[in-house]
């Protein structure tokens, strides 16, 4: 049976201060996903956090991982209650698990969804909230050959926040996975980054 989450009300966050809480399964590279948003914000010059949730991350287990951006430091060390923005890396989750527990009725949620906002409301019997929905994981194995969804939803939440200018990210790509990585991934990653970019769906 699908969960129905109700909004909650607006819960005031310092100025500057963006939370996302990222929902995913072993191996689909959440936690991978949320440090990166960190680095990206070292490179904005701003405040970050990124951390998992403390527990096994076994492969297709759930997990959650926390990411904090702020313009200024950061004072609280905690997992993340009130997230802004909820990143869902594998939509069954959101027959299972209640991925917007704590979340202000304005929350951003981001699904890895073939299905439009509006189709996956339906089918998992949603309310509330603002939902965004991208093909991550088709993207994934297009462009990178894997089908592991972090870094398209990257570039979908890149999009949708403005915390980063695209172009920005694809820098980031290029100098830090091109220490790690051939080329061809490289690209690959870039490619998956900018199509998610392009293609995510809003309501």
């Amino acid at each position: 049976m699908a969960t129905k989450s109700v909004a909650k009300k607006q819960v005031e966050t310092p100025d500057g201060l963006t939370e996302i809480r990222w929902h995913g399964r072993g191996g689909q590279g959440a936690v991978t996903a949320a440090k990166m948003v960190a680095e990206l914000a070292l490179g904005q010059h701003k405040y970050f956090q990124a951390f998992p949730e403390y527990g096994p991350e076994r492969s297709g287990a759930p997990i959650v991982a926390f990411t904090r951006v702020s313009d200024e430091p950061i004072q609280v060390y905690a997992g993340i209650e009130h997230p802004q923005i909820v990143v869902v890396l594998d939509p069954s989750l959101l027959s299972i698990v209640d991925v917007t527990k704590g979340a202000p009725d304005d929350a951003i949620v981001l699904v890895n969804s073939e299905m439009s906002p509006t189709e996956l409301r339906k089918h998992y019997g949603l309310e509330g909230f603002r939902y965004y929905t991208i093909a991550a994981t088709r993207i994934a194995v297009e462009t990178i050959r894997r089908p592991i969804p972090n870094t398209p939803m990257v570039g979908a939440l890149t999009r949708i926040t403005g915390l980063f200018p695209i172009e920005n990210v694809v820098n980031f790509l290029r100098e830090d996975f091109g220490k790690k990585f051939p080329p061809k991934v490289v690209e690959g990653n870039i490619n998956a980054i900018t199509r998610s970019y392009e293609e995510v769906q809003g309501e």
